[in-house]
């Protein structure tokens, strides 16, 4: 039997989902019609793709610890061809903290408590107990590999595993924007007004601000239809003000948008309605 698949199988007897990978540490598509972007996925995605392949698809989506999806026919031929095996850490509540070089190394054993640890080809894997959002490049050489990932199976490792410590979590917490002061070019229109009163602009520019702080994606474009539904509404008339526009932006630079994305995105939007 193929070297990779007896170490899938065996350590699908112990729980821990897996998938074969091919060189380059990249995992195969299950099915013809599934070829990285095909279907909607990519490698690593962070969600499955719609084809009608044994579903999920792709990456850590597609690890399993059932050994007859693990030696069945949708991956017979991805264990020949195999370079490595890979397994889900989050999948089994665990994080792998992924340090790429020997600064990172360093940089673990003054800042994080001693785990189980496993060599790699340049550094080193810390595994801890619990899992959480997986990310990469949280500092220079470090990723972390938990949920919604997949790392490469290099081997048990040495030590006791400890939990997941909060000097780990932290990684991930991006401080929020600074919101920064924003001067923007606001039509001062001529034509009626129609706000008749200013709680009228007042609910306006609320319910804006809320569209984009309740946005789960796609905030680029949320940021863009917001501020052009801002201004048909509420920029032909001169009422608009500097103060308002700032309040938008502000709301957007808390979901991660530029100072940049903002004035552009405003400008686009005047762009579009003729302003």
């Amino acid at each position: 039997m193929n070297r990779f698949l007896c170490t899938a199988l065996d350590l699908a007897a112990r729980g821990v989902p897996v998938l074969p990978l091919r060189a380059g540490k990249v995992p195969f598509a299950n099915c013809p019609a599934c070829l990285y972007t095909s279907c909607g996925g990519r490698p690593n995605m962070k969600t499955p793709g719609p084809c009608t392949c044994p579903r999920p698809c792709h990456a850590w989506a597609a690890a399993t610890a059932v050994p007859n999806v693990i030696a069945g026919s949708t991956w017979s031929t991805a264990w020949k061809q195999a370079a490595a095996v890979a397994w889900h850490p989050g999948g089994i509540g665990l994080t792998v903290v992924d340090l790429d070089h020997a600064d990172a190394v360093a940089w673990a054993r003054r800042t994080l408590p001693t785990t189980r640890t496993v060599a790699t080809t340049r550094g080193e894997h810390w595994i801890y107990r619990g899992a959480m959002q997986s990310a990469n490049a949280v500092l220079p050489g470090v990723d972390i590999k938990s949920a919604m990932s997949y790392a490469r199976w290099l081997g048990p490792g040495t030590g006791t595993m400890t939990p997941l410590p909060d000097a780990v979590r932290a990684l991930i917490v991006k401080e929020p924007s600074p919101v920064r002061p924003v001067t923007v070019a606001v039509p001062i229109g001529a034509g009626e007004c129609r706000h008749r009163t200013p709680a009228y602009l007042e609910r306006g520019i609320a319910m804006a601000e809320q569209r984009i702080h309740e946005a789960d994606g796609g905030i680029h474009a949320t940021v863009y239809r917001t501020f052009l539904a801002v201004l048909s509404a509420h920029g032909r008339c001169g009422c608009l003000t500097d103060a308002h526009a700032a309040r938008l932006f502000a709301a957007a630079q808390t979901k991660g948008e530029s100072p940049r994305h903002c004035a552009d995105a405003w400008s686009n939007a005047r762009t579009a309605l003729g302003m």
